[in-house]
């Protein structure tokens, strides 16, 4: 019993992790607060857009505290883009490219539980007491997010991202809704900065069913009504179809590992999935949800060759609205 314990895969795991680790260049956090505050002065900047989106949040629940207005509250759960723009473009990067894992495995779990504990607050019909205890315990711990994002999140991403890693978070930024009424600032340097080019044959695609141009097909991607990503055998994002999107996709979370894409608390239930796929237990996942007062379908479905060896996940969103416009006339 010893020795399996001893050779077992989680042991090896820890081992494999802890050697990772390792490899990751060590870097120098001594003057970690003045880069996060060199950056959050820079107009536009992502750093400075995070930073005053908490001075909002903070003030709206000072005003809350203060008068109890319902109002207010509508405008605190905007807190839900603040958050999703953390667990999209900060915390993956940080854990896969530099190896600081501890925002990922701690902090996104704490932003979703915050998001949730408002929301679910926010939405008792004349809240008792005991509703107005749990909606107060919620924005304490959603002021100590904000301490947590100012004081140890900002300052380690200062010190680990490239210039480059912050204009394309500059760009990807874009792609969510403003929160707390903070507007939206030009970052001068990332707008002038040239986007990287992306090389591509342009002879046609040959496939069993016909032929097509690259661009006739990226065109036939982007047409179909729904949200595209595929993730190939080894669970790397690598496709991501173009256009507005319910769930955002990142450019930079392309050629990232997926389980990094998803906060603690879903990344065991990806996994489930693709291993579920990946040993044919199961061919599809169907998961219909209620997101932003729409009815959606979201359906994971193998991907296989002819010889039905799995080549990776594909993921498709479609919103379902028109199905219940069109049966309840």
């Amino acid at each position: 019993m010893t020795n399996e314990i001893k050779s077992s895969p989680t042991r090896e795991m820890i081992q494999q992790e802890l050697a990772k680790r390792d490899s990751y260049p060590q870097k120098d956090y001594s003057n970690k607060k003045e880069r996060a505050l060199s950056l959050e002065a820079i107009t536009g900047h992502p750093l400075s857009s995070l930073r005053k989106e908490n001075e909002k949040l903070s003030e709206l629940i000072r005003r809350y505290r203060e008068t109890h207005e319902e109002e207010l509250l509508a405008m605190i759960r905007e807190l839900s883009v603040h958050y999703a723009k953390k667990g999209d473009l900060l915390y993956p990067l940080l854990k896969v490219k530099y190896g600081v894992s501890g925002p990922s495995d701690v902090m996104w779990t704490d932003d979703d539980e915050i998001r949730d504990e408002i929301c679910s607050a926010v939405k008792m019909q004349d809240r008792d007491e005991t509703g107005n205890a749990r909606l107060d315990a919620a924005l304490k711990r959603a002021e100590e997010m904000i301490y947590k994002e100012q004081n140890i999140l900002f300052p380690i991403c200062a010190v680990n991202f490239t210039d480059q890693e912050w204009v394309e978070i500059y760009r990807d930024a874009k792609d969510y809704d403003m929160c707390f009424g903070v507007e939206r600032e030009i970052w001068d340097e990332a707008e002038n900065a040239k986007k990287p080019v992306h090389t591509a044959d342009k002879s046609e695609i040959v496939m069993p069913g016909g032929h097509m141009s690259l661009e006739q097909l990226t065109a036939l991607l982007n047409t179909i009504p729904m949200e595209i990503s595929f993730v190939d055998a080894d669970n790397i994002n690598r496709f991501f179809n173009e256009g507005p999107k319910v769930f955002k996709r990142p450019g930079m979370a392309l050629d990232r590992e997926v389980f990094s894409c998803h906060p603690p608390k879903i990344e065991p239930m990806v996994r489930q999935i693709i291993d579920d796929f990946r040993n044919n237990r199961r061919d599809f996942v169907p998961v219909w949800m209620e997101k932003g007062g729409k009815t959606l379908l979201v359906k994971y479905m193998a991907v296989r060759d002819r010889e039905g060896n799995y080549l990776g996940t594909v993921e498709l969103v479609q919103n379902m609205e028109f199905a219940k416009e069109h049966f309840c006339r």
